[in-house]
């Protein structure tokens, strides 16, 4: 296989690793409570799902290494804490909430069966890709990934060209914000930085010999690849979801939204083609997962040769765990570990990005430290009344939209850099 049908096959095979049927779910009700400012949301959704994604697939190019690189600059520890953190937040939310999906939209209104079985059934044939990883990208992205996209832009055409002329108005006061806010329930920063690295594994034990520019060129396209599949995948969804939001009631579960909109837009057929897709997102996403966490014990734990297989076992023992619960709940417990958790991704994201120049050890410190500081009252917010956090949330600029990280991150970034060049000129 040459270059070039690489660079597509681990594109759609990333496409399909973060495009899983969890997120799947959460556009259409996100356009269905945006209205009229559907556009507005999607632009917030997309910087959040998107953009920083693939912001991290650049920063995986740049760095050729494991998840560990994107915060070793700050401290070994910090790095190694950051790493175990993020592993264990996808284990135990994104990658179960695969097999919920799954049970609730394509398993259970067939067949009747119970959550645990199909969450058994489910990490068996995980595991199974899984241990045959030489096999898994190649098979996602050549058969899996274009079925994939066949089924949901059915669904979205059809949709744009066919949706009802009266459309609801936006329920959201600040539309943007809220998008973007949505777009951390992808989970799909964090999926960038932890998928990044079973490309450049897969590269690495590819057939083709590369240098660090080529490997590094082959990971920017296919991240570019996944990412405009996301970009076009989001949007429609997000679009129909809000042009058909005057057919549905206003408590309509995600689930049975999506349901819906298969139906409207493609007939009762649309039901079945919307469990396939269902079945088949989820599964890719699940599979992406567990081997990019396993990779990385793999690669930590060098001496133990069974690392691979163990880390996968555990994954899959507590994806059938937490796997058999509904997806709402899943969702809702995942809210405040996500207001704290996503700003971190975020910042080391776009300060591995940057230029060396700017990204000194000095500033990753200290704007990580910041982030980290004023995240704490996004992350209360959510576990204790609002009314107690009142006086700091008005103290910080956009901390009532759960932003309170971003001016601070920011102001530290450029002092610290201004300092740094006024220090070294006055050396001169």
């Amino acid at each position: 296989m040459n270059k070039t049908k690489e660079t597509f096959v681990f594109g759609f095979a990333l496409f399909a690793g973060f495009f899983g049927a969890g997120n799947l779910i959460l556009p259409p009700l996100l356009g269905f409570k945006s209205g009229t400012d559907w556009w507005l949301v999607t632009l917030g959704f997309v910087i959040s799902a998107t953009i920083i994604p693939l912001l991290a697939i650049f920063a995986h190019a740049r760095l050729q290494g494991t998840m560990f690189d994107f915060g070793k600059k700050v401290s070994k520890t910090f790095s190694l804490l950051f790493c175990f953190c993020m592993y264990a937040i996808t284990v135990t939310l994104p990658c179960p909430r695969t097999a919920a999906v799954a049970h609730e939209m394509a398993i259970e209104p067939f067949f009747g069966t119970s959550a645990l079985l199909t969450s058994i059934v489910y990490f068996v044939l995980v595991f199974l890709f899984v241990i045959n990883r030489t096999k898994v990208l190649s098979f996602l992205g050549k058969y899996l990934t274009p079925v994939i996209v066949l089924i949901v832009l059915s669904i979205i055409v059809v949709g744009v060209f066919s949706s009802p002329a009266e459309m609801n108005p936006s329920s959201f006061d600040v539309p943007m914000i809220s998008g973007l806010l949505e777009g951390y329930q992808t989970y799909d920063a964090m999926a960038g930085m932890i998928m990044g690295g079973v490309v450049l594994v897969s590269i690495n034990n590819s057939k083709i010999a590369m240098s660090f520019a080529e490997r590094k060129t082959m990971i920017a396209k296919s991240g570019i690849i996944a990412m405009v599949g996301l970009f076009i995948i989001y949007a429609g969804l997000i679009a129909i979801g809000a042009f058909y939001n005057s057919q549905f009631e206003e408590s309509i579960s995600r689930t049975n939204l999506l349901s819906g909109l298969a139906v409207k837009t493609l007939g009762h057929i649309g039901s079945t083609f919307l469990s396939v897709l269902v079945a088949l997102a989820c599964f890719t996403t699940a599979v992406a997962i567990v081997v990019s966490i396993a990779d990385f014990f793999k690669a930590y734990f060098s001496a133990l040769k069974k690392a691979y297989l163990y880390t996968a076992i555990v994954c899959c023992v507590v994806g059938i765990s937490v796997g058999q619960m509904d997806v709402k709940y899943i969702i809702d417990v995942a809210l405040p570990i996500l207001m704290f958790i996503y700003p971190l991704c975020i910042i080391l994201i776009i300060l591995n990005v940057l230029p060396e120049k700017w990204g000194s050890k000095a500033v990753f410190r200290g704007v990580v430290l910041v982030t980290f500081v004023f995240s704490i009252p996004d992350f209360l917010g959510f576990l204790m009344p609002v009314e107690r956090l009142v006086g700091v949330k008005n103290i910080i600029p956009f901390a009532n939209q759960n932003l309170g990280w971003v001016l601070p991150a920011i102001l530290m970034f450029v002092l610290i850099n201004v300092y740094k060049n006024l220090t070294s000129k006055t050396k001169l």
